[in-house]
């Protein structure tokens, strides 16, 4: 288990390389949502997302014995960005192993970064296992986009400058592709709210985790056809089904047409920009499914890297 003192580690090792994001609210938000709502926008995060968070806290915990042969990560495009600034700041070399389909803005981001990019197909190629014959081959770090106390520890580190500033949330609504930024976040919100309620958002395309809870075990899937790319994921992590299960109340679908209309909605009334994976939490927001009780909620926007042919499209 990540403890709630790695995370507050974390925060401090990063402050001086990650963006303090803003907290935002909006009154269309609160009124489509019917409670008060509080945006936590990693879509102004370095790199667009999150990711940046878990990504420098482990580059940074990688001993300076190792650090010289450099990293290696696999990601549709966040975590890959994510990885490829971390590196940066340590001066060494990241290959980073996309999709074939990766978003073209992601690709292209990833490599403005530094990172050298390794291509593969989702459908016929086993990126985990490219990532770890890289490694294995040049004697670089690998980096798992999720399931990693350091990774989780550093995600974590979003809730809780969010609870500093909002104390008094009394849910809280994180999209789920792996799991580790809503791992990082519970044990975060948790330890700084005991009675805050937690609540995992995925797409009902990409059900692994509701399919592994009802399981009482990890679920693999097929590739899922969503939209929102970062959160394809094919089954939960070691790590992270353990502490979803422990903290999480409940784990809520939403649909394709949901995600792209929660996109368009806080575009053109609260004039952020997310893409589909940053979108997903709030989908579950705008369209009133968490359950009764819930006043004053935190949502995590994982992110705001979207193609313009998809924004045009949405």
């Amino acid at each position: 288990m990540v403890t709630f003192a790695e995370i507050q580690n974390a925060a401090q090792r990063i402050r001086s390389y990650i963006h303090r994001t803003p907290v935002m609210t909006c009154a269309s938000v609160n009124q489509r949502a019917g409670m008060e709502v509080y945006a936590k926008c990693e879509n102004f995060q370095r790199g667009g997302s999150f990711k940046l968070r878990g990504a420098a806290n482990f580059v940074l915990s990688i001993p300076d014995a190792d650090i010289g042969r450099g990293v290696v990560a696999f990601s549709s495009g966040n975590h890959a960005q994510a990885v490829a600034i971390a590196a940066a700041i340590r001066g060494v070399q990241a290959t980073l192993v996309m999709p074939s389909d990766a978003p073209q803005s992601k690709r292209e981001a990833t490599e403005a970064r530094g990172g050298q990019i390794v291509l593969y197909d989702r459908l016929r190629e086993d990126r985990e296992a490219i990532g770890k014959r890289i490694a294995q081959q040049t004697g670089a770090t690998l980096i798992p986009p999720f399931d990693h106390p350091w990774i989780i520890a550093g995600q974590g580190t979003a809730a809780l400058e969010l609870l500093e500033e909002v104390p008094d949330l009394d849910a809280l609504a994180v999209c789920l592709g792996g799991g580790g930024l809503l791992s990082g976040c519970a044990i975060a919100a948790k330890a700084l709210q005991p009675s805050i309620r937690i609540f995992g958002v995925e797409p009902a395309v990409a059900n692994d985790w509701a399919l592994s809870l009802a399981a009482g075990s990890i679920v693999e899937i097929p590739p899922p056809p969503t939209i929102a790319d970062g959160l394809r994921a094919t089954k939960p992590g070691q790590l992270t089904f353990p502490i979803v299960r422990q903290f999480v109340e409940e784990v809520l679908l939403v649909s394709e047409a949901e995600i792209l209309a929660a996109m368009k909605f806080l575009l053109l009334r609260a004039k952020i920009l997310v893409e589909p994976s940053g979108a997903v939490a709030a989908a579950a927001v705008l369209h009133r499914k968490l359950p009764p009780g819930v006043r004053k909620v935190g949502v995590i926007l994982s992110g705001g890297n979207v193609d313009w042919e998809l924004l045009q499209a949405a």
